[in-house]
This record gives structure tokens, sequence and C-alpha cells, in this order.
């Protein structure tokens, strides 16, 4: 995989590279409430700039269905580029059509230009090879390099990602190739004790990781909606919190490998509980209690860990010296129930150890929590990417980027 500074030794000074970042960034109306994923690829953009390049940066925002559509315009996200880089940054209303070719045509080398949402059109997330492929070349006629950033969006064959790399020159930019040096930290030579805190509300999401994991873990620790599932699948009463029946069989057997593996899979042993979900627009103080994990009342939900499981776990976490977060404890949105989720944070803060947080809700939860992102050893910008690459899966947006 050739990366950024080769391109760069090369020289870019007048040419187009095309630069396909994950600027997937949540909005409120219209407001961009978390910029990470903005602000991580400012160094591969800032250092084509200065090289002389002219950049045109593409991405997705949201879910689309193959057609524009204004609550999902990349023009805020534009605003905020602009901002970060301290520079004008030109925006095409359209993605190849004639304001994309006039934005990137008025060009001059050092400037930047980002092209309006990819999924706007039906090619890039199509499962025909044809009619991706037929965008792809749109989006080639655009530039005369191509460099993956993306990293949130490397486990999709989309367009963009997998297409459009092999019709151009291609290369890794910064962000993409430190967040594959860290997952390989992760996989090829850990050190060791190695645990990993998974959370987040399905636990059918993360059952192949776990598969994975149970060889390679020292440490699991478990919590999120997805704990319910494993409390259940223990004979324990849950009462009306998140449970996926139909996952109980391959939890238990889960269990069964892990304390065969010598692997220790830990469990809450006291949770938050509420009779309703809280409101998570107003965060109106919400009615809870705390109990034993074995001893969920059967019409309360389950909302956070407890204070004795933030200790537990905060034990488990102390001496690690490799830490794989993914996935909150609770429902961290609302101050009643972001405890456990602030307890893992800072238990990874507090570490000697190298700490990944994720991406996804966990990276979205330091932040709002007001964590500084320099304690942690590494925030993920791809959660789901991250996980699949822990499944040892083939990411087809980093199997492109190879020569």
């Amino acid at each position: 995989m050739k990366t950024i500074d080769e391109l760069l030794a090369d020289g870019v000074s007048g040419k187009r590279v095309f630069v396909r970042a994950d600027l997937n960034v949540p909005l409120a109306d219209g407001t961009i409430t978390d910029d990470g994923r903005i602000r991580a690829v400012v160094p591969t953009i800032k250092a084509l700039a200065d090289a002389g390049a002219e950049v045109v940066v593409a991405s997705h925002l949201g879910r689309p269905k193959g057609a524009p559509d204004p609550a999902f315009s990349l023009l805020p996200v534009a605003e905020r580029l602009a901002e970060l880089l301290g520079t004008p940054v030109a925006f095409a209303e359209d993605t190849v059509g004639p304001a994309a070719h006039a934005a990137v045509d008025g060009l001059e080398p050092g400037q930047v230009a980002v092209v309006e949402n990819l999924r706007f059109n039906a090619g890039e997330t199509s499962k025909d090879d044809t009619e991706r492929g037929e965008f792809a070349d749109q989006l080639a006629a655009l530039a005369d390099v191509y460099v993956g950033d993306g990293f949130g969006a490397v486990h999709r064959k989309h367009a963009s990602v997998y297409d459009l790399p092999a019709r151009l020159p291609h290369y890794a930019g910064y962000l993409i190739a430190r967040e594959v040096g860290v997952l390989k930290k992760l996989t090829d030579d850990v050190e060791r004790p190695y645990v990993v805190v998974l959370g987040g509300a399905k636990v059918s999401d993360k059952l192949a990781v776990i598969d994975q994991l149970l060889g390679k873990a020292d440490r699991l620790l478990i919590g999120g909606g997805m704990a319910y599932t494993f409390l259940k699948a223990q004979g324990h009463e849950v009462g009306i919190s998140l449970l996926q029946e139909d996952q109980i069989p391959a939890v238990k057997e889960y269990m069964e490998r892990a304390e065969k593996n010598g692997v220790e899979l830990i469990l809450p042993v006291d949770v938050l509980v509420s009779p309703e979900f809280p409101d998570l627009k107003t965060k109106a103080p919400s009615q809870h209690t705390v109990v034993d994990a074995d001893k969920i009342p059967a019409d309360q939900e389950g909302l956070d860990i407890g204070p004795k499981t933030r200790e537990l776990y905060a034990s488990k976490l102390v001496d690690a010296k490799t830490v794989f977060w993914n996935g909150p404890m609770g429902v961290f949105e609302h101050p009643d129930y972001a405890e456990g989720t602030k307890a893992v944070a800072q238990a990874l803060v507090g570490s000697d150890g190298f700490t990944v947080v994720g991406g996804g809700d966990s990276a979205a939860a330091v932040r709002t929590l007001g964590f500084d992102e320099n304690a942690f050893g590494h925030i993920s910008t791809g959660g789901g990417a991250s996980l699949e690459y822990l499944e040892g899966k083939t990411l087809p947006g980093l199997a492109a980027l190879e020569d």
C-alpha cells in the first residue's frame, strides 16, 4: 500500500488529487455536533494543498436514497473544513455534474473544493458492478490521483471507496495509514494483558468480533444493551431491557468457550434500571434505581452499569497493556445514565497501556463527556470498519489501495 508520503515525494504541484474522506458527521438542525471526523482528515488535505495540489474532497453523509436531499448536504461540512484549514473551500452543489466540474476547473494549486454528498448518486452504493463502475468513471474524470483517507467507509464496497482507486494512481492518506497501524497492534503483536471492552445496543453486532477475540484477548468486559442478552443466557430476569432472544444460544456457547480458553468474560454485577426510557431531548431527570444484575424487576429496563460494576471494570483495566473499547456502557446521552461510560473512559485515561477507542458511539461519548482526546492512545474514526478488521474480514477499501 503506497502512502501519501510517497505521493508527496514524487510531487503533486498542479495535479488534481481526489481525497475520499469520511465526513459523515452528526448534525442537529444543520449544525455539526461532533467535528472529529473532519479534523481527522485535515492533515492529509493540508499536506496536499501545501504541496501545491488542487484538492477535491468527497464523502457521504447520512443515508440519502440515491438522490439529492437537503437534509444531508455537505455544505455545513465544507464550511467547517474551511475554518479548520484557515482558507476558503469551494463547494459544488452536485457530485459529478456541471457544478462539480466548474468547482474543480476553478481550482488553483493549493486550493480545496468539496463536492456534494456522494450518496446523492445511486451509483455510489449500487450492488450492480456496472452501475457502480459508471459512477466511478465519472468521479475519475475529476482528478489525476486518488488518496483514500475515509477509514470509516473502507468496509463498504462503494464506488468511491472500492472502484475508483482502480481507475487512478492510488495512495493511502495519513488517517488510514494510522488506523491500520493501530489495528495491527491489536491483532499481530499484542502487549498483554489485552483487555477488550464491548458495549452498545445489539449483541448481534458484536458476535463475530467476540468469536475472534476469544482466541486473542485476556479479558472481555461486557456492558451496554448487549449485556442483558448475556445476563438472560445465565438465567437471570432482565425485565424490559433490550434483549435479543435469538442470540442466547450463541452467547451461551461463547461463555463456555471463554471459560475453556481461560478468557475472563466479565458481566455487570449491578445496573441502573428505570420503568421508562429517558427523554434524550430535554434531558429531564429520570426515575431510576440501582439493583443487582440478577434482580432486575420484571417491569424495569436496564440503562447503565451500576457503581459496583464501574469499580469492577476499572480494576480489570488497571494493569492492561492493551485496551480496545467499542460501545458505551449505557445511555450516555442522558446524564443519569452516563456514569458507566464515563468510568470506562476514565479508566482508559488512567491506564499506562496502549488504549484504543473504537470509533462510533464510543468516540462520540469521549467527546460528549468532555475527555481530552490526547489522553487516549488512539480514537478511531470508524467503529464498523474497526470491528470488521478485528473480525479478520477483508475490507474492500483497504484491498483497493493495495498494489
